[in-house]
């Protein structure tokens, strides 16, 4: 790195690393700008504040070459979107990952409904981007956590298409009630609706579609235990209704037979989305902490 004087550092926007030893960026920066946080730099990457070699780059993992030219910026660009629903989290032209609070629809179920859909068209549209945002998959209303939109009719195809492979590792985290005695095991059944809009479980086939969830427990305490799902499928009110169907329902969720509302809410969280970009082929990891909320409640252990 240059050295600066005081002058010549106050007059520049930038600060440039020159990179020696192959590795990936993160790595690099932890190194080179001593004791910044792990969480700073992604905070960094995702206001779009790191260039390499003068091409904006936003993953922590890409893998710097020796001869590149790392530039960080001073200060971060302030985010066009101030909405309290949503967080921003990655944005390119053909997708934009997002972290969705409780109390939102992920799209419309009636017409000019309020929804996560609704708020990303309008900062579309301010930004004069010629897109709209395409639901690929839905969190419910009271789940929180990270969602991915397309935003042209290709990318929404190729993730509809091919989620499954796409989409390659999904996982929740939720405060479900009691002590569960289970470490972790795997659900394996059919759900399917009622004329009630209920969704129910079957053993056995029952025309409905079939759900298979995997958990393990993380933490646990008299009345609670805190658990991460990991979805093998992703069928309407999987793990509420498997949550249930153990015995544990989660938190706050009343319609499949919780009595336990510590935090007034649904304690249900969508923490991790990795997949594998659909234009690109790129293989992307985003995460979010566990809400603190839900921690909380396991302090006292």
């Amino acid at each position: 790195m240059k050295n600066l004087t005081g002058e010549e550092y106050a007059a520049t926007k930038y600060i440039e690393l020159d990179v020696n030893t192959e590795m990936p960026l993160m790595e690099f920066l932890m190194q080179e700008m001593h004791g910044i946080s792990r969480n700073k730099v992604k905070d960094i990457l995702q206001g779009k504040g790191i260039s390499v070699d003068r091409k904006l780059v936003t993953q922590y993992n890409f893998i710097l070459k020796p001869g590149m030219k790392v530039q960080v910026s001073k200060h971060r660009r302030k985010t066009e979107l101030d909405s309290r629903w949503i967080r921003i989290v990655y944005e390119d032209k053909d997708i934009i990952v997002i972290e969705k609070q409780p109390g939102i629809l992920s799209m419309a179920a009636s017409a000019r409904q309020f929804c996560v859909k609704t708020i990303l068209d309008e900062y579309f549209q301010k930004r004069h981007f010629k897109c709209h945002a395409h639901v690929v998959h839905r969190l419910d209303r009271e789940t929180s956590g990270l969602m991915v939109y397309a935003k042209s009719i290709e990318a929404a195809q190729i993730l509809e298409s091919d989620w499954k492979n796409r989409v390659f590792d999904r996982r929740y985290v939720a405060v479900v009630g009691g002590c569960m005695e289970q470490e972790g095991g795997t659900i394996e059944n059919w759900l399917k609706d009622n004329k009630a809009c209920i969704t129910f479980s079957s053993e056995t086939d029952n025309g409905g579609k079939l759900a298979i969830t995997h958990f393990r427990v993380l933490n646990r305490s008299s009345k609670y235990t805190l658990v991460e799902l990991r979805l093998e499928t992703g069928r309407k009110n999987q793990i509420r209704v498997h949550m249930a169907d153990l015995g544990h329902p989660v938190c706050g969720d009343e319609k499949y037979g919780s009595t336990q509302n510590p935090i007034h809410r649904l304690c249900l969280h969508a923490y991790r989305l990795f997949l594998y970009h659909p234009i690109t082929g790129v293989r992307m990891e985003f995460e979010t902490p566990y809400p603190t909320a839900f921690m909380n409640l396991f302090n006292n252990n």
